[in-house]
């Protein structure tokens, strides 16, 4: 059980992260069957699966996937990540041969206020300090190819503008990895003629790059390259759409993607293998790890254990509908992630009192909570609630949710991972396996691509957000016919959305009822395959906070690092 006394006696994140014993990756690979000539070391500990892997192992049997997904998060907190971990590390504890596929953090939420995405306490992804910084560096890769297109096509027009490309509508920005709102709305080729033709332009953060949601829905080099020659990046004087093939540039941007396609192989405190590999933000693209990633876990492990970013809301639904149907999957069962902290939050609860016991917002919470079974339950998929349990959590609120989930009839299990890693998350993995072979999984997709824009977001917005209906701007009604004129309206939808809420409203927590969901855009990812539909004021640059992560961290003169959560 998890006291206050043990709260206070269990080191930081870094601190556990810095203590840890590591295996060599070579013997880390070994537990899948891997030879030494199969990984490419990155040091010790890190290492990328060398090519030709796959197509020897492509023909074996898929193991159990399981989805990790949660409730709609607040700044209490629901360590959907730690959980991810922690369930993999206790498949292996009860002789289950488990991996975990995860996403690489972003650099602009680790130094703004949301922390890393390599779990916490006794269930992290290790090394830790490189995971959360540059890791091997895909990041770095995805920014360079981005920003090599942008700089073709300003020199395009510089250089006589062959293809005609109104700079008045190039729908390319330039990306960084970190979070910067001086950077959402600039002004480029400024100084004069040798300096390029002035242009309105803007920056998005390289994890809502389409280069990134590419990266990530990729089958192999191949298929990265045809999606990259599929962007579209402008339009002509006379509204014909431009691509990276157009420009001549797509075999440029694979080739600066080429090692970075490349799953990325490390381990969890409790020595479970781990894919982290890929990043696109859930709120803004469709949140998901890399589908190589994924698939070769299925290869090489019995369970899968993959997480799908912020709320079943949002990466779930976008892990179903975009990735699962690009990629053939079909998750076994899902997992939602819920504290009690984050449910009464839902339930009217201000952050400062959320220690105090509060039954009835509790109740009052879980109404979220419900609003995600359901939509689990409408995809047909089996899900199991796991309740992330804290200190300050006190026995008549830990019985209340759990007698609430009886009634409902949804499976329910406690889980101390972030205290006890594994064996804390052994009562979960026990129903995972129960609930993979029960013979109830009836996945099904909520809409099929063939229907119209406005049919698919409206199927989005009922079924999964509880919406009474959705409005769209004069601007979003013309994209929208734009690209149905342009042949790209059978595409899948990702919707981008606050977080915080089921509704485009963060201020709207617990189950939001009769209201509508605004669209005031939908954006072509033609490469990725899939529409984005942005959503009341979703911002595609975050800014930091009053007082960034970054104020916090160090590093002395023996490489020790220090303030990273």
């Amino acid at each position: 059980m998890i006291t206050k006394e043990t709260k206070k006696a269990i080191p930081s994140d870094i601190e556990i992260a810095q203590r840890a014993d590591m295996k060599p990756i070579v013997e880390i690979a070994a537990q899948l069957g891997l030879t030494e000539e199969d990984v490419e070391l990155y040091g010790k500990v890190k290492a990328k699966i060398a090519p030709g892997v796959w197509n020897r192992i492509k023909t074996r049997t898929d193991g159990k996937l399981i989805l990790v997904t949660a409730i709609s998060p607040t700044p209490a907190g629901e360590g959907k990540s730690t959980v991810t971990v922690g369930l993999g590390q206790a498949l292996n504890r009860i002789e289950k041969k488990a991996v975990v596929a995860l996403r690489e953090p972003s650099l602009g939420p680790s130094m703004g206020i949301k922390g890393g995405a390599a779990g916490g306490g006794y269930s992290q992804v290790l090394p830790m300090e490189d995971i959360n910084l540059h890791f091997t560096g895909d990041f770095h890769a995805v920014t360079s190819a981005h920003n090599a297109i942008s700089a073709v096509i300003d020199n395009h027009i510089h250089q006589g503008n062959r293809l005609q490309i109104d700079p008045r509508r190039v729908v390319w920005k330039r990306v960084m990895d970190l979070n910067d709102r001086a950077l959402r709305n600039v002004v480029v080729g400024l100084g004069g003629k040798a300096h390029g033709m002035p242009r309105e332009d803007g920056f998005d953060i390289t994890v809502a790059s389409e280069l990134m949601a590419i990266l990530c829905l990729a089958a192999d080099l191949d298929d990265l390259k045809e999606r990259i020659g599929r962007i579209l990046v402008a339009y002509t004087f006379s509204g014909k759409p431009i691509t990276v093939a157009e420009l001549g540039v797509a075999g440029a941007a694979t080739l600066l993607l080429k090692d970075a396609l490349r799953p990325n192989l490390v381990q969890t405190l409790e020595n479970t293998p781990a894919f982290i590999h890929g990043g696109p933000f859930a709120n803004i693209a469709h949140g998901c790890n890399s589908l190589m990633a994924t698939r070769f876990a299925l290869k090489l492990s019995e369970y899968t254990v993959t997480e799908a970013g912020f709320g079943a809301d949002l990466g779930a639904e976008k892990f179903l509908h975009i990735k699962s149907r690009i990629g053939g999957l079909r998750p076994d069962v899902a997992v939602i992630v819920a504290t009690v902290r984050a449910l009464k939050m839902h339930g009217g609860v201000p952050k400062d009192r959320l220690k105090e016991p509060d039954v009835e917002a509790l109740g009052r919470g879980m109404t979220n909570l419900e609003r995600h079974a359901e939509t689990m339950a409408n995809f047909g998929l089996p899900f199991v609630v796991a309740l992330n349990r804290f200190h300050t959590d006190s026995a008549e609120e830990l019985e209340a949710l759990e007698r609430w989930c009886r009634e409902k009839g949804f499976p329910f299990a406690l889980c101390e991972v972030w205290e006890h890693g594994g064996a804390g998350g052994e009562a979960l993995a026990r129903e995972v396996v129960r609930l993979t072979e029960s013979g109830e999984n009836r996945f099904q997709f909520l809409y099929e691509t063939d229907q119209p824009i406005r049919s698919k977001i409206s199927r989005i917005a009922r079924s999964v957000y509880g919406a009474s209906g959705v409005t769209y701007t004069p601007q979003a009604e013309k994209q929208i016919a734009e690209c149905e004129a342009n042949g790209w309206g059978e595409l899948p939808i990702c919707m981008a959305k606050t977080q915080y809420s089921l509704s485009d409203d963060p201020a709207l927590l617990g189950r939001p009822e009769d209201f509508t969901l605004h669209v005031r855009e939908v954006r072509p990812s033609v490469g990725a395959g899939f529409l984005v539909a942005l959503t009341g004021d979703m911002l595609t640059m975050p800014g930091l906070p009053k007082k960034p992560a970054a104020l916090d961290m160090d590093i002395d003169k023996e490489g020790r690092v220090y303030g990273l959560f």
